[in-house]
């Protein structure tokens, strides 16, 4: 006998800067919630060895997200709720990803966490003698350089006001989502 199908599940966004400790509290969340909690940085070293400043790198992050936001929709439609702990430095990226959900008819929280430069600097340190097999080794002008790239949420948007328009030449987020993150089709 088929049951009644479940509700959408909630996505939880997870924004902030390296060593912010997104991971730390997306694993908090999922535990609190039963939720499915998806994390690049922990497949990326596993899965290609490769090191940020490795020109293949970002390629392969953006397959990795594509592939985890689509198992993320599955999730979602089943009625779990998924927290995506991508780091999300980019607003457009927010923004695709609240426009993923809607289409889905799930919520969308966005949570964003700051840590002073001095605290995550001393985190980065500690996570690189601690586990060195986990991570990369980050220096303060890889810091600097990605503090000057992260667009950091207004009020608005964690707000959940209306999304913006797309980007010009996109017909809409869906469309900019497929081209950021491939192999992802909704």
């Amino acid at each position: 006998m088929r049951g009644k199908r479940p509700t959408v599940g909630q996505l939880t966004v997870m924004v902030g800067m390296v060593a912010s400790g997104k991971t730390t509290t997306a694993s908090q969340i999922a535990a609190e919630r039963g939720a499915l909690r998806l994390t690049p940085d922990e497949w990326m070293i596993p899965l290609f060895g490769l090191d940020f400043r490795d020109e293949a790198y970002a390629r392969h992050r953006d397959v990795l997200e594509g592939r985890l936001i689509s198992i993320a929709i599955e999730v979602l439609r089943a009625g779990v709720d998924v927290v995506l702990d991508f780091g999300c430095w980019a607003k457009a990226e927010r923004t695709a990803l609240r426009h993923v959900a809607a289409a889905l008819g799930a919520e969308c929280e966005i949570v964003c966490l700051t840590v002073s430069q001095e605290e995550q600097s001393r985190r980065i340190k500690a996570r690189w003698e601690q586990a060195p097999h986990t991570t990369f080794l980050i220096n303060e002008d890889d810091l600097v350089r990605w503090a000057a790239l992260f667009e950091a949420p207004d009020a608005r948007e964690l707000a959940g006001e209306p999304l913006d328009p797309p980007p010009a030449g996109h017909a809409d987020w869906g469309e900019w989502a497929e081209q950021r993150w491939p192999p992802l089709s909704l």
